[in-house]
């Protein structure tokens, strides 16, 4: 039996989470949301640029096309 991707992400739901995105950038915080397209809801969120912190947001949404991966 196969494991869907939206399974596992709705297992994550209330879990920190790690978002690799495009371009060197990367989201951790805590998993809200999500749909279909993987567009992705975080709580109390730190965004990274190459390892260092950005910005931090009590909620932010994360476009799915821009996603490389989701770590839980």
């Amino acid at each position: 039996m196969s494991v869907k991707p939206l399974s596992v992400l709705n297992k994550a739901i209330s879990s920190r989470v790690i978002v690799e995105l495009r371009a060197g950038r990367e989201f951790r915080g805590v998993l809200d949301g999500f749909d279909m397209h993987m567009n992705l809801v975080l709580k109390d969120s730190e965004e990274m640029i190459d390892g260092e912190i950005v910005s931090r947001a009590d909620t932010t949404i994360v476009r799915g096309d821009n996603v490389i991966y989701i770590s839980p």
